[in-house]
């Protein structure tokens, strides 16, 4: 066997990579599993993007290598919906970048800024595909807990001045996967400071974007004065249209970040396929009449899980925004092993916080990817795990 790369051997396991081979197990012993554990919703798609996946993958032209160019329809728009739901204006060939969803520009984009020793700001718990692109491309990682007395915000005025002096990259994400916090206004523009003050590329992920609740609007980052010289964000058609499997998302920011990124994905990929373009960009186009009603749904489901928890016992916050609640529970409880006991002895998987990094510990995390009654249901049964958290 060869040896393998002392970088690839830091990498830790990737969350949930055993459970599905648990659930198969339980359902074929007639086990009924409810998972709660992937931001993977049961929901349908807009129509108008399977009608455009359809008719696009009637036409030949749309089988050939896309390349990273793409869709010039798609890129355009980007650059329109940007324009509308942020008043951001962006050239769509020169600050838009279609991605293989959002996780694959993520995860490359350290390929093209670190060098050895350089260091990756990122939230702990937080997206795997940060840790796993810094580590891969020769980084460092500082992890900064994610703690509920900030807010779980990342507190950039307590970062170590040793990590500042060699940090080339800061990822956010807010509205934040798993926390479900969000940013105020204020702590973005300080953001936007620190990064043009230290010379770091603000990297915003803002995949939930559109999943926000009781008259709450996520900003871009590129909202913030001074924002457009430092970051690039990042935009997924997974969530807010219930296109996970389908792949396709898009970079906006800084030409120069943007054909960076370009640039080590030509290496990567051969870009989106056409008929995945042509969907999102159908997608887009129905954003105002559809996802009003997808939201409702995720707004249904919150509400039904945070009251089956407070009702339970569970200390729950009412998120802002996401698909996600993120829980608490008992002191000195174990996270992964009690997610373990929940799926083997109630039936119902949820992702704990440790599997997305050390700083989540003490947590799990909900996605209410789910009908309201199977939520129901599944709170009840988390309900019973409560007072033998600690057995």
């Amino acid at each position: 066997m060869p040896r393998l790369a002392r970088h690839f051997q830091a990498l830790p396991p990737y969350p949930l990579t055993d459970v599905p081979g648990i659930k198969r197990e339980l359902l074929a012993k007639g086990v009924d599993v409810i998972d709660l554990g992937t931001g993977d919703a049961d929901l349908a798609p807009p129509p108008a993007a399977v009608q455009a996946l359809r008719e696009a993958a009637l036409d030949p032209a749309n089988s050939r290598y896309p390349f990273q160019l793409g869709l010039v329809e798609f890129r355009e728009e980007i650059a329109r919906w940007m324009q509308g739901r942020f008043g951001v204006a962006v050239d769509p060939m020169r600050e838009v970048l279609p991605l293989i969803g959002s996780k694959e520009g993520i995860f490359h984009l350290p390929f093209a800024f670190l060098e050895r020793g350089d260091v990756t700001i990122m939230p702990d718990p937080g997206y795997q595909a940060y840790l796993g692109g810094t580590v891969l491309a020769g980084g460092e990682a500082h992890l900064v807990p994610l703690r509920p007395e900030n807010d779980f915000l990342v507190p950039l005025d307590e970062l170590p001045a040793e990590v500042v002096k060699r940090a080339r990259i800061l990822y956010l994400n807010y509205p934040n996967n798993p926390t479900a916090a969000i940013a105020p206004r204020d702590y973005l523009e300080r953001t936007v400071e620190f990064c043009h003050e230290h010379d770091v590329i603000l990297a915003y992920d803002n995949a939930y974007s559109e999943i926000a609740f009781d008259g709450y609007v996520p900003p871009s980052i590129l909202e913030i004065p001074g924002a457009r010289e430092v970051a690039i964000e990042f935009h997924s058609i997974s969530k807010t249209y219930n296109m996970t499997g389908w792949r396709a998302g898009w970079a906006v920011g800084e030409p120069q970040l943007i054909a960076a990124l370009q640039r080590v994905k030509t290496f990567a990929d051969t870009g989106v396929p056409f008929s995945i373009q042509h969907a999102g960009a159908a997608a887009l186009r129905s954003h105002a009449e559809w996802v009003p009603g997808n939201v409702a749904t995720f707004q249904a489901r919150r509400d039904a899980a945070v009251e089956t928890l407070r009702a339970a016992g569970f200390d729950v916050p009412n998120p802002a925004a996401t698909m996600y609640l993120w829980v608490p529970l008992p002191e000195g409880v174990e996270s992964e092993q009690w997610a373990r006991r929940l799926l083997l002895e109630q039936g119902v998987s949820v992702l704990p916080g440790k599997s997305l990094g050390r700083g989540g510990e003490g947590f799990f995390r909900i996605a209410l990817t789910t009908s309201e009654e199977r939520i129901r249901e599944a709170a009840g049964r988390i309900a019973r795990m409560l007072d033998t958290a600690a057995v």
